[in-house]
């Protein structure tokens, strides 16, 4: 049916173009992690086969999309927020298609939420069938109803094989695996993603081999737990890495996101060995309170992750560290977050992304004794960034002088004639250039550091 539907909104589109001189327009808004901003890459694809031209206004769309995340509140008011936007289209009599998909309609509380109290929806779906997409839009442009199909657990496929659109040629992001067995008491992927499942390593490089050929040189490798590839303890995502390594034309890898409890020595030493593997590593602390971290179901101790930090700096010299960081899991005390405090100053991450705990309905964690009240929390997170800080600045000063190699992604918003660029360590270069480098590599020497970006100039 997939094909089917395509031809027909596509035939639809091309006629209202004909008649009209402009083509039918889609706006798809993301909310949430890198999973969902690939997510929204293949709802874009399939919107722009089916003959949308695409747009980032939602205000004056034919076609609106929103990818929704309930992983956090935050992500959750912002949608509701922009949803009022379509609403108000809706009531003003404006004649368009709304859709909703994402983690958010996987929720069944959520996804009752909207059915009933915003019926002026034309379709929802689901993380699990995205490639019904189509097959919705055509059922409600000709019948006028509304189409809606969540489904609980994957088909065949993994919507490999979709159309996609990149934000930026010369880099993709790639799902190596679905969803997570872990069940962190405070997370709902594990419900709303359903439980791992890896993709077979040859639909993988085949993947990465069209993005090579099509100018992709950096690729970001996706998945809840990339560790775990293959199954936990098989060693599989280290010889992944060794075969993506070998695809002509890709130049850089990084992968996003490891668990501490499964990030074997193995992948240590393929990612020392393989210059084309970025240096740097992303690993959720959560809690530096090993007490916290039973309770959250995390699997480790406090000793374990500095132990581990300190293998990997031993192991990768020059490695970027990044983490998150939760604050206020219920239960947390004084004592548990000065563990948190003391961890971070002996890790030395080099940049963290930190939240104050956000309880969602369905965790084990929502039904906790002893929720934290809000002002503590944001006391506490306020002394953890005046912690993190310091020292990400005290890191980065370390590479003034030095060379790097950046990726240059787009013009610098510091102003006209300055370019910003990616580091092999993730961090953020601002220098001047010409826009003609854009999409390559090039030398950049490190001038100057600020607390979360760098200033250099070329080679």
């Amino acid at each position: 049916m997939y094909q089917q539907s395509v031809t027909s909104v596509r035939s639809r589109n091309d006629r209202l173009a004909l008649a009209s001189g402009r083509r039918p327009a889609a706006c798809i808004r993301t909310f949430g992690c890198q999973m969902n901003a690939h997510d929204s890459e293949k709802i874009s694809g399939m919107a722009r086969e089916m003959g949308y031209e695409l747009s980032g206004d939602e205000l004056t769309a034919d076609l609106v999309v929103y990818n929704t995340c309930c992983v956090r509140e935050n992500a959750e008011n912002r949608f509701f927020g922009n949803l009022g936007k379509m609403i108000h289209r809706k009531n003003a009599g404006e004649d368009f298609v709304a859709a909703i998909c994402g983690c958010m309609t996987q929720q069944s509380a959520a996804a009752e939420r909207i059915k009933t109290k915003y019926p002026l929806v034309d379709i929802v779906f689901g993380t699990f069938n995205l490639a019904a997409f189509p097959d919705l839009l055509l059922e409600t442009l000709t019948t006028g109803r509304r189409a809606a199909e969540i489904r609980t657990e994957h088909g065949e496929g993994f919507s490999d094989g979709l159309p996609t659109v990149r934000e930026r040629a010369f880099r993709a992001s790639v799902n190596i695996m679905y969803g997570c067995d872990n069940f962190c008491s405070y997370c709902v992927v594990p419900y709303v993603r359903g439980r791992e499942r890896s993709r077979p390593a040859d639909s993988i490089l085949r993947e990465i081999e069209g993005l090579a050929g099509s100018g992709a040189i950096e690729i970001t490798l996706l998945g809840q737990n990339v560790n775990s590839y293959g199954g936990a303890g098989s060693g599989g995502f280290a010889a992944l890495l060794g075969e993506i390594c070998r695809v002509p034309g890709i130049k850089r890898i990084r992968f996003m996101t490891s668990h501490p409890k499964d990030l074997s020595d193995g992948l240590l030493d393929r990612i020392a060995g393989e210059p084309k593997i970025c240096r740097h590593i992303h690993l959720p602390l959560q809690s530096g309170s090993t007490k916290v971290l039973a309770r959250m179901n995390r699997g480790y101790t406090k000793e374990d992750y500095l132990a581990l930090a300190a293998r990997i700096r031993e192991r990768i010299p020059g490695v970027s560290l990044t983490t998150d960081i939760i604050v206020g899991f219920p239960g947390e005390t004084e004592e548990d977050f000065g563990d948190t405090l003391d961890a971070a100053r002996k890790a030395r991450f080099n940049g963290a992304y930190t939240f104050v705990y956000s309880r969602r309905a369905g965790t084990p964690a929502a039904d906790m004794p002893g929720q934290v009240p809000k002002d503590v929390m944001n006391a506490r997170f306020a002394r953890l960034l005046d912690t993190l800080n310091p020292i990400f600045l005290e890191e980065n000063r370390k590479l003034e002088g030095r060379t790097l190699e950046v990726l240059v992604e787009e013009r610098s918003p510091r102003g006209e004639g300055f370019l910003t660029g990616r580091t092999d360590g993730n961090a953020i270069v601002h220098f001047r250039g010409e826009a003609g480098l854009i999409g390559s590599l090039a030398d950049v020497r490190v001038t100057g550091c600020r607390t979360f970006y760098f200033t250099g100039e070329l080679c």
